[in-house]
């Protein structure tokens, strides 16, 4: 086999792609040291992307769950991440807007690797045992249309993977799969339970009890073995008697949203067909963003309204405004922890930050100062100010 049989323009099909025909696969790929992406589509059109160099593995996603096989992961290899809510979203917003789709969770694996968060022995541990799974759910599709695309979209390099070892580390799962007959089945479908009083009828109450905690269709077998920490084959083994009499039923459920996809922009986002610079205003009260728009808009700036802090470093990322308002008091966040993390992104470093607060104290000042805000305005905004603020700071931005 060779890759001239796998021209990138003339995608060809591959019926039953068991692991000697993945195996071999793989393998005409190292002779010319193919170098970019391997795109498999399943008949029912999910599709999987490896990433390789010179022949061998730097990576694999795709499929059904991409994003639930992330968070998967990360609870397995990495919990403290998952833990670390706010830090977490920080470094998904500086993986930036552009290209969002482009292979995300390993650029972000090489952003922890980069800070120290992480070794890159640890980041292969989380990739091969990634690059299974895929194969895995590769294996059980069977009939595949496979496209080689040569590209260097991914140019750090953690590990490089022999394939032949994950491919036959995935077939070793998938026999024990069909040994317990259940090849039928995905890993990716969710129990839920059908038949609620007999399910309460056959089990104790306190098995039952666990049942209808676990069983609620949002949460796919590889979910569950992750969260019981046992092997998913084991998990879904236990399920089968439920699963036979109707009392369980397996189904399928949607992937994740991806974590770092461009918010849509809601109502009270909204921004003017003004053509000056774009302003900004972070504020949980929809009156003080419909205020400042007001103002701004009156002054030929364009503007944008975020009402939900929680979501303002991924939408100002995604935006770019060239200065930005900012509430001090707000819930689930406040401006100072916006501020400092703002300034932590190399794209807002120099960026006005104008802290808005109704206390007008000489600790507040002290502390927007320390955090990195350009300056200080009290609510109720006097629309004169505002205006002035900007034309300053706009003003030293292009002196800069």
């Amino acid at each position: 086999m060779t890759t001239a049989k796998y021209p990138s323009y003339n995608p060809i099909s591959i019926r039953e792609f068991t692991a000697s025909k993945q195996a071999s696969f793989f393998e005409s790929l190292k002779q010319p040291r193919f170098s970019g992406q391997v795109v498999l589509t399943g008949v029912k059109g999910q599709k999987w992307f490896f990433y390789l160099y010179l022949g061998r593995i730097m990576y694999a996603t795709g499929g059904l769950h991409p994003v639930r096989r992330w968070r998967r992961s990360l609870a397995l290899y990495f919990p403290q991440m998952l833990a670390q809510g706010s830090s977490l979203d920080l470094d998904l917003a500086s993986l930036g807007a552009s290209d969002p789709q482009i292979c995300w969770e390993y650029r972000l694996l090489c952003l922890w690797v980069e800070q120290q968060k992480i070794n890159r022995e640890q980041a292969a541990r989380m990739i091969r045992g990634t690059v299974v799974e895929v194969l895995f759910d590769i294996t059980q599709s069977m009939e595949i249309t496979c496209e080689l695309r040569q590209d260097d979209l991914l140019t750090a390099r953690l590990v490089l993977i022999d394939a032949e070892q994950v491919v036959a580390e995935a077939q070793q799962l998938w026999n024990a799969w069909q040994g317990a007959k259940i090849a039928d089945r995905s890993p990716n479908w969710a129990p839920v339970i059908r038949q609620p009083e007999q399910l309460q009828q056959r089990t104790s109450p306190q098995v039952y009890g666990t049942l209808k905690q676990l069983l609620d269709g949002h949460q796919t077998l590889r979910d569950l073995s992750v969260r019981m920490r046992r092997d998913v084959l084991a998990v879904t083994s236990s399920l089968l008697p439920y699963i036979q009499m109707g009392l369980v039923e397996l189904t399928t459920i949607t992937d994740l949203p991806s974590p770092i996809a461009a918010p849509p922009f809601n109502s009270l986002e909204v921004e003017s067909p003004a053509t000056g610079a774009l302003i900004a205003c972070v504020d949980d009260s929809p009156l003080m963003c419909q205020t400042l728009e007001k103002i701004v808009t009156s002054a030929s700036y364009q503007f944008i309204g975020i009402n939900d802090p929680l979501r303002a470093i991924a939408i100002l990322l995604a935006r770019k405004p060239e200065l930005i308002f900012l509430d001090l008091v707000m819930p689930n966040a406040n401006g100072y922890e916006i501020c400092s993390q703002l300034r932590k992104l190399s794209f807002f470093r120099n960026t006005p930050i104008v802290i808005l607060t109704g206390n007008d104290g000489l600790i507040d000042r002290v502390r927007a100062k320390m955090v990195g805000s350009s300056d200080f305005i009290s609510k109720p905004v006097n629309p004169e100010m505002v205006l002035n603020t900007i034309r300053k700071h706009l003003r030293q931005d292009v002196a800069l």
